[in-house]
């Protein structure tokens, strides 16, 4: 069980439909999560690679490709969202999120369009619809949640983003709230080790602590969001999976501990965590110490805002590339 009074919450950053008929369940009453994550290439995992989609599959032979996965993971998410219920009931998160087709992370119509259409298709109160924070996604966010639906912001890597999807939020929550629409949140997903896996190579090489700068980066987006005092939004620290073994396997768990905040993470990542004895909360680190951290980055030829832009661009472009795969294996499905 995770301890509660820490201040955080814990989500399991997977979908599987074998898994969440025999185990999800355990999860949630065991108290070790509160919430789920779900992306373009945890659903083209789960459905190239399970047998659980077959049967779903042969009723479906006359659908399109998309059609085909629509119908698939709006059915997973409806599973999870029914299992989480009670913890959304208990307003302890509950949330599962549904990202819409990386595709159209340049389109606000169609994201907007798409959002409303997968929420109304589930059917149930607890779901976030998954945007990423691009320039259409901003107003996309703001849209979904002007008319009660809640949104998980992913891609997140630079501050500026953060920042535009703390305006967009704010704004369509209070709209939200202003018509009546009930509950409606906002999380404002942080992605971390890509940072690391990115950089730790040539940080060693001038002698740089490595395995920082995504820890860092995330410690000065939670700072900011912190800092707004905006109900209803929360920071969400996601891609928290480790690579190899040079990190221990909860590590980007344990060094982002914080109070109202989220950290999302595959099965292995919160079975480990969950093994050992719990630390103490770690954030909010000092802005000062992460603004002298960035500070010794740029002295030594590191440009965050290119940074930052290619982690995007790469982050849209494995988003998309999962999907295809994904879509042209369902064609002959």
């Amino acid at each position: 069980m995770v301890d509660r009074s820490l201040g955080f919450s814990l989500w399991l950053d997977f979908v599987e439909r074998e898994y969440l008929q025999r185990d999800f369940g355990a999860l949630i009453e065991q108290g070790v999560i509160n919430g789920a994550t779900s992306n373009p290439s945890i659903f083209a995992t789960a459905i190239t690679s399970s047998p659980a989609y077959k049967a779903q599959l042969a009723s479906l032979k006359e659908e399109s490709p998309k059609a085909k996965y629509e119908a698939l993971a709006i059915e997973d998410i409806r599973t999870a969202a029914k299992a989480l219920r009670g913890v959304y009931e208990a307003g302890s998160d509950g949330y599962i999120s549904i990202e819409v087709d990386p595709f159209l992370s340049k389109d606000t119509e169609g994201t907007v369009a798409e959002g409303r259409r997968l929420f109304e298709a589930i059917g149930e109160p607890n779901v976030m619809v998954k945007v990423p924070a691009t320039h259409a996604g901003y107003e996309a966010m703001r849209q979904l949640l002007s008319e009660g639906i809640s949104v998980n912001a992913t891609l997140i890597f630079s501050p500026d983003q953060a920042k535009r999807t703390l305006k967009a939020m704010q704004e369509g929550i209070e709209i939200a709230h202003s018509h009546g629409k009930g509950r409606v949140d906002g999380v404002v997903s942080v992605f971390v080790s890509r940072f690391d896996r990115l950089l730790d190579s040539d940080l060693a090489g001038e002698g740089i602590e490595v395995s920082k700068t995504g820890i860092y980066n995330a410690a000065h987006i939670y700072n900011l969001i912190e800092n707004a005092e905006v109900p209803h939004i929360r920071t969400l620290f996601a891609s928290t999976g480790v690579k190899g073994d040079a990190l221990e396997a909860d590590y980007y768990i344990r060094e982002l501990l914080a109070s109202h905040s989220i950290n999302t993470a595959p099965l292995a990542t919160i079975d480990a965590y969950i093994k050992r004895p719990q630390g103490k909360v770690a954030l909010p680190i000092e802005q000062s110490v992460i603004d002298g951290y960035f500070t010794k980055l740029s002295d030594n030829g590191f440009e965050m805002d290119e940074v930052y832009a290619l982690l995007l661009e790469d982050g849209l472009k494995a988003f998309e590339e999962a999907f295809t795969q994904m879509l042209v294996a369902l064609k002959g499905a």
